[in-house]
């Protein structure tokens, strides 16, 4: 590898650093996004149960305790659990935003990489020839096979390292990026799901504020006629 990365010449370090930088990241993120993955049907389904018992605390718990931008997102609601429905969905969406640009750190990286190593072997291609044909130029015109397959030989070492940088730095950012999609996809599902699991919740109480006056009225209403 020493050896190919000398004859591709200067223009094969910046590839070699870019090779480097792009598999650290991926490695980074991958990690990253398989810790903020969990289960959001089983985890929304637990909390259902404590929210309805009205055990707040521990649903607070609960969701401080699990990691990840869906939880994140669900504690923000919980925390305001008191709220009206419409601020507890602003509570929810900007809790939301604000872990967008926690789950796409660094795939621009990627997305620079995948597209400036194809041109950094491009411009080692180009400046290859070059000099392949200032050899043959200095040297009257005229150039052995050897001499002139050399100089293509070398010069073209760089558009491969660049292609081989690339194609998996792109595929690795593809792949991140649905990853990302797909957390987004479900801390709105979480959002939107515990938003009504406390309005629903408000509700109920509610029906139950108003049910209570009218029994009370009716209870006093029988012991006047009994008398």
């Amino acid at each position: 590898m020493i050896d190919y990365i000398q004859k591709g010449g200067l223009l094969m370090w910046p590839i070699l650093v870019c090779s480097i930088i792009s598999i650290a990241v991926f490695a980074e993120r991958l990690f990253y996004l398989h810790r903020a993955t969990i289960h959001v049907g089983e985890f929304l389904q637990g909390l259902s149960n404590l929210i309805k018992r009205r055990n707040f605390a521990e649903a607070l718990h609960e969701s401080a305790g699990t990691p990840g931008p869906v939880a994140r997102v669900i504690h923000s609601a919980i925390i305001r659990h008191d709220s009206p429905r419409s601020e507890l969905r602003e509570i929810v969406q900007e809790s939301a935003q604000l872990e967008v640009p926690k789950l796409e750190r660094f795939l621009g990286v990627l997305a620079t990489i995948a597209f400036l190593t194809p041109v950094l072997g491009l411009l080692g291609t180009v400046a290859g020839m070059i000099d392949a044909f200032g050899t043959i130029a200095s040297n009257g015109g005229s150039a052995t096979v050897t001499e002139l397959s050399n100089g293509v030989y070398k010069s073209l070492l760089t558009t491969a390292a660049g292609l081989v940088v690339a194609t998996p730095t792109f595929v690795a950012y593809s792949y991140l990026s649905s990853r990302v999609n797909t957390l987004m996809h479900e801390m709105e599902r979480a959002g939107i799901e515990v938003v009504h699991m406390l309005t629903e919740r408000e509700a109920a109480a509610d029906i139950i504020t108003f049910q209570q006056p009218a029994i009370a009225a009716a209870g006093e209403r029988e012991r006047r006629i009994d008398r």
